[in-house]
């Protein structure tokens, strides 16, 4: 087991190769000789060292528009695993296999949430699983009719609702015609 330290500065190491040097090996130099990652809502990833490092080259890792930004909002660390929440940023002005298989570039802004559980073996990482909610990035790039997005409680401007600038589901408001 590695002390929260350590897990902390594996994973900073990892987003690193990641996303600044955009580095395949840099990144797996990181990882557990059997590790698993999960994008959830897309089921993109692998599991075992070469399927990692296979979805890391073709399909994550350098096929990110230039504008992509990470901003961390809290960490949690435990005794082996850390919890990222984190609002990724990009214009979708390239195809971005790993959030939007297949399909061409937009040209829209995406803004969401994205939480990352990471487990740990030992220094390594273990384990990545990610999540974020896909209807958004889908609303946010058109992807979606505009009538069904209405009708949807899909968050389309997450920082404003993180921060509390926005209300909450209209579902939960009280109803003007029903006493509470």
């Amino acid at each position: 087991m590695a002390d929260r330290a350590t897990m902390e500065r594996i994973w900073e190491a990892h987003t690193a190769g990641e996303f600044v040097a955009q580095d395949v090996e840099a990144t797996m130099a990181t990882m557990d000789d059997d590790p698993i990652v999960v994008h959830v809502p897309t089921a993109m990833g692998g599991s075992g060292y070469d399927d990692v490092k296979d979805f890391y080259a073709r399909w994550f890792i350098g096929r990110n528009p230039d504008d992509f930004t990470v901003r961390s909002i809290s960490r949690t660390v435990g005794d082996d695993s850390l919890v990222d929440e984190m609002i990724v940023s990009f214009t979708h002005d390239i195809e971005v296999p790993w959030i939007l298989p297949g399909l061409a570039p937009t040209g829209q802004q995406v803004r969401i949430p994205v939480i990352a559980v990471v487990d740990f073996r030992g220094p390594r990482v273990r384990s990545e699983r990610i999540y974020w909610d896909q209807t958004a990035v889908l609303a946010q790039t058109q992807l979606l009719n505009d009538d069904i997005v209405r009708r949807l409680p899909v968050v389309t401007t997450p920082l404003d609702v993180l921060d509390g600038r926005v209300p909450l589901n209209q579902l939960t408001s009280p109803r003007p015609d029903v006493e509470p």
